[in-house]
């Protein structure tokens, strides 16, 4: 990879790390702790990650299970989850708090499938978005700074990384969407 374009091929990563994390939120029948991720609990004033204030396990297939450090910290960790778009319900018994996750209809399967799809084309929107402040940057570099061979030669390396992040997105669109529909 060219050095004047390493910066583009390191947006493109970061879109594909992004998508994932986004795909790691989406929970698929099975409990993951990775659906937590975003939701922060009120730690004496400061938003704070619910990992970073208990201990979050997975002690069976559907559950997930948060033992807080402090048990004051019980009835702000479930306000988090309750307040956040998981649509579950937690529920404690005074020193932990238990995330039953239910097996997931055949209607709620295909919805989230659709959901991945989206935020694979938008993952593919943004890749696009690179490409093209990618040829803007090199048609400028045309004007003086490169020979025309040179710019080709640059165009086709840009469009070469973009195809492997595209063919990326679709693999790990299809990979989350399979691991959705297994029952």
């Amino acid at each position: 990879m060219d050095a004047r374009l390493q910066q583009y091929e390191d947006r493109m990563k970061k879109a594909i790390e992004f998508l994932e994390g986004d795909y790691n939120g989406i929970r698929a029948g099975r409990a993951n702790p990775h659906v937590l991720d975003k939701l922060r609990v009120d730690y004496y004033g400061t938003p704070t990650p619910i990992q970073q204030v208990g201990n979050v396990t997975v002690p069976e297939a559907r559950v997930i299970q948060i033992a807080p450090w402090e048990k004051s910290l019980i009835k702000p960790i479930e306000k988090a989850i309750q307040t956040s778009d998981i649509g579950i319900n937690p529920s404690n018994d005074g020193s932990v708090i238990r995330l039953v996750f239910p097996e997931l209809t055949e209607e709620r399967r295909k919805d989230l499938v659709k959901d991945v799809k989206k935020k694979a084309e938008e993952g593919k929107v943004a890749i696009r978005n690179i490409r093209r402040d990618g040829n803007d940057f090199l048609k400028k570099l045309g004007k003086g700074e490169a020979s025309e061979d040179e710019v080709k030669q640059l165009e086709d390396q840009l469009q070469k990384t973009t195809d492997k992040y595209i063919k990326e997105v679709d693999v790990l669109m299809e990979k989350k969407s399979k691991e959705i529909m297994t029952v």
